[in-house]
């Protein structure tokens, strides 16, 4: 990434998928449609254009959780789904499990009409080029176009106080296959009690499970005097001060 050359952090397509909740939009089919832009934009590590794993595949992961009834639906491991987050609800909605994994995970999409690709179609020419680099010297981050782009959250409140939260990812870059397979069950979490609140995390999987950050941050919501902007700056306090590697 060059200075002639910025970040498109925000696709052009969003703002209409968040206009849903203005116009009197269910907060689950924002959440949905607005993380189905991000998956498919390449300068995310979600969906289409997520970092290759050791083995040179995608591997993404998505969650969506719902604050009324605590439920959630959470998929891992998938090599053939190119939007994860839809999979993610038909397993909300339509699943008695609240995760599924690697190849049950794609036999369940196959069965609810999400339709499976083939796993090239998810690389992307530069993510591509970025694995081989890899594998001829070793994983670097200069390899990658910046990591300033990383996985995808959302969370939405509509009109009727429904509440969801979302986070969608592909692995970290050269990860051993199945490394994140179960952590992104950690990843967003919407809760009633006692106030509505929800949190959707990405970044280093290993420290924000240590912690279990968006967990934590609805608790150090629940003070009287706490509002979001604390409780996610407490949280994320708390995961520089304990999320660390140990020493060597």
């Amino acid at each position: 990434m060059t200075p002639s050359k910025p970040a498109r952090l925000v696709p052009p397509r969003l703002g209409g998928r968040l206009g849903r909740l203005s116009r009197g939009g269910h907060a689950l089919d924002a959440i949905e449609a607005t993380i189905i832009v991000l998956e498919d934009d390449p300068v995310f590590d979600a969906g289409y254009g997520s970092h290759l794993n050791l083995d040179g595949q995608v591997e993404c992961d998505a969650i969506v959780m719902d604050a009324a009834t605590l439920r959630a639906g959470s998929v891992a491991g998938l090599h053939r789904v190119k939007n994860p987050i839809r999979l993610a609800r038909a397993v909300l909605e339509k699943c008695p499990h609240m995760m599924l994994i690697s190849e049950g995970t794609e036999r369940f999409a196959a069965q609810h009409g999400i339709t499976l690709c083939d796993p090239p179609d998810l690389i992307s020419p530069a993510e591509r080029e970025a694995w081989l680099r890899c594998s001829k010297d070793s994983h670097a981050a200069s390899h990658h176009r910046g990591h300033e782009q990383g996985t995808v959250g959302a969370v939405a409140l509509d009109v009727h106080g429904r509440l969801f939260a979302a986070t969608s990812t592909g692995v970290p870059a050269a990860n051993s296959p199945a490394a994140s397979a179960i952590r992104r069950s950690l990843a967003a979490v919407a809760m009633p009690t006692p106030k509505p609140a929800a949190f959707s995390s990405t970044g280093y999987g290993e420290a924000i499970m240590k912690i279990v950050l968006a967990k934590t941050a609805t608790d150090f919501l629940r003070p009287a005097a706490s509002s979001p902007h604390r409780a996610a700056q407490a949280a994320v306090q708390l995961l520089a001060k304990r999320g660390k590697a140990p020493a060597a």
